[in-house]
């Protein structure tokens, strides 16, 4: 049986490079044709001479795709090539109609960028390197507390999609044991982004918070849907091992099949545990290309890759180079929206949010924009006293019902307005934190906005001071066995007394208040 992640990490350290795929969905058309970009349909039926490889058709550059490209790359502080070119990058696979894949060679559109991701406390076991140069390269802050890792990112270069082979009748839709292979060229030419990182990933967590990262930044921009159940946004691993306080690299494998984050993290996790324990038995990793099951949660041999392929790249004939000007460059950059990390940094000095709240908000595009316009909801005045309880809301009730329910904060039935009404009317007074929750269950059943409900069901907290008093003097003077009790030591008897205020007013004392009036009564 396998060991434990944490088990090899004692002695041993993964070094780990991530290619990832995004496909450019927001585009209208195809990278060098005019056929629609669009996710499923029949088969085959969006295509052309061109994306379909026929000779004779012209490739023609979508300007648009490469604007996005662009405005990816500035968002990660990449530099941009203001000279790059498109070149053929030539091999042999069946979804691949021309025979070779319009791709960028030796001149990326964006080069040179960089991400840092937060790890929490809860992962810092992950990172025993803690003097090591990479270390001190790579991680920055407390790392017992949690660190900041700096991820490299080498390049984003753009080419055209392949198409789609499916394999039927095979082993959990893969080419093994099937009894046909079919493709589907709707997907070929689709404009593709490739994001090439650094070997500056240590740990399955880092990966996988740095995709997530990307992914909330290409959302935020607007540049692809990143799905990756369906494919828009694909991620391959290379991973080797390497003993503790060593430099050199160990023999790499590719791994793919990692369609969701869960999938990248278990399958990076369970490689690395695979090629120590390889090692440690006296046997030697082999470079090849990996599959990995996310039912069984192992990886297989794909291919073998024993020496670099050789794509025989060359500058494509049919395109002439792209030149970008600095007024080009600096108008993309222009529409540069307000990124994650800029978000969470508003969020905690505008508003007072703590750093987890925010960074939960932040990372999460559609919790994030829910979020924004309920406080758009209220005055200016209010925010403070109103940001930090509404985003308890927000990460706790509502998550909840998020997730319940499958969907996330856009496809809600519950308005931000709504719940930044329910925040404000337990701020107010009018109802407790504890008849909030009851609120929010109608709200979710209903759909009616929380004053609606509160009003019909007679849910007002009695907050009248002259009220309050005259009904708990009533209650401490029948009961003056349990108030001298309380004044001679006995302070746990005020949950007593507060449990009779609560039964005589049918739960609707403001709390607070019976406290603070119990209190002075029993004093």
């Amino acid at each position: 049986m396998p060991r434990e992640l944490k088990d090899v990490l004692h002695d041993w350290e993964a070094v780990i490079g991530l290619e990832i795929h995004t496909e450019i969905t927001t585009s209208q058309t195809k990278m060098f044709c005019g056929c629609p970009v669009a996710f499923g349909g029949e088969p085959n039926s969006r295509t052309c001479p061109t994306c379909a490889g026929l000779p004779g058709a012209l490739p023609v550059p979508n300007k648009k795709a490469i604007e996005w490209t662009v405005l990816s790359g500035l968002s990660i502080g990449c530099d941009i090539a203001r000279w790059s070119q498109f070149s053929r990058k030539n091999y042999f696979y069946p979804d691949m109609p021309a025979n070779y894949q319009i791709s960028q060679f030796d001149t990326p559109f964006c080069f040179d960028g960089e991400v840092t991701v937060e790890v929490d406390e809860k992962f810092t076991w992950q990172r025993y390197d803690r003097g090591t140069a990479d270390n001190v390269k790579a991680v920055e802050g407390d790392v017992d507390k949690g660190y900041n890792a700096r991820i490299g990112v080498t390049r984003i270069h753009l080419e055209e999609d392949t198409g789609k082979m499916i394999h039927v009748g095979g082993s959990d839709g893969r080419i093994t044991g099937a009894i046909a292979s079919l493709v589907d060229f709707n997907r070929a030419g689709l404009p593709l982004m490739e994001l090439v990182s650094e070997p500056d990933i240590r740990t399955p967590e880092e990966a996988r918070r740095f995709v997530h990262k990307l992914r909330n930044i290409f959302l935020t921009l607007g540049v692809s849907d990143c799905s990756m159940e369906e494919g828009s946004m694909r991620v391959d691993g290379n991973i080797s091992v390497r003993k503790r306080g060593t430099t050199e690299f160990g023999t790499k494998t590719e791994l793919k099949n990692m369609n969701s984050l869960k999938a990248l993290h278990d399958g990076l996790t369970y490689e690395i545990v695979r090629q120590v324990e390889l090692i440690e038995s006296g046997g030697k990793v082999t470079q090849e290309t990996r599959h990995y099951d996310p039912v069984t949660k192992v990886t297989s041999t794909l291919r073998s890759k024993e020496d670099a392929q050789d794509y025989r790249y060359f500058p494509e004939p049919d395109i002439a180079p792209v030149v970008l000007t600095d007024a080009q460059i600096e108008e993309i950059a222009s529409r540069l929206p307000e990124l994650p990390d800029q978000r969470k940094d508003r969020l905690m000095k505008d508003l007072g949010l703590p750093n987890y709240d925010a960074g939960v908000i932040a990372g999460d595009v559609e919790l994030s924009a829910y979020f924004d316009e309920g406080l758009a909801s209220v005055g200016k005045g209010r925010l403070k006293d109103l940001a930090k309880p509404f985003a308890n809301l927000v990460l706790g009730d509502l998550s909840a019902y998020l997730n319940a329910e499958g969907i996330t904060a856009d496809a809600s039935k519950i308005s931000s307005a709504d719940c930044m009404e329910l925040v404000g009317l337990v701020h107010e007074g009018t109802i407790s934190g504890k008849q909030a929750k009851e609120v929010f269950e109608l709200m979710v059943e209903s759909g009616a906005s929380p004053t609606t409900i509160v009003e019909e069901r007679g849910m007002k907290q009695l907050s009248d001071a002259g009220e309050l008093e005259g009904i708990i003097t009533a209650i401490v003077e029948a009961h003056p066995d349990q108030a001298n009790a309380y004044r001679g030591g006995k302070t746990g008897l005020m949950g007593f007394f507060v449990g009779q205020v609560m039964k005589e007013t049918k739960g609707q004392a403001n709390p607070k208040m019976v406290n603070e009036i119990l209190g002075r009564l029993l004093s």
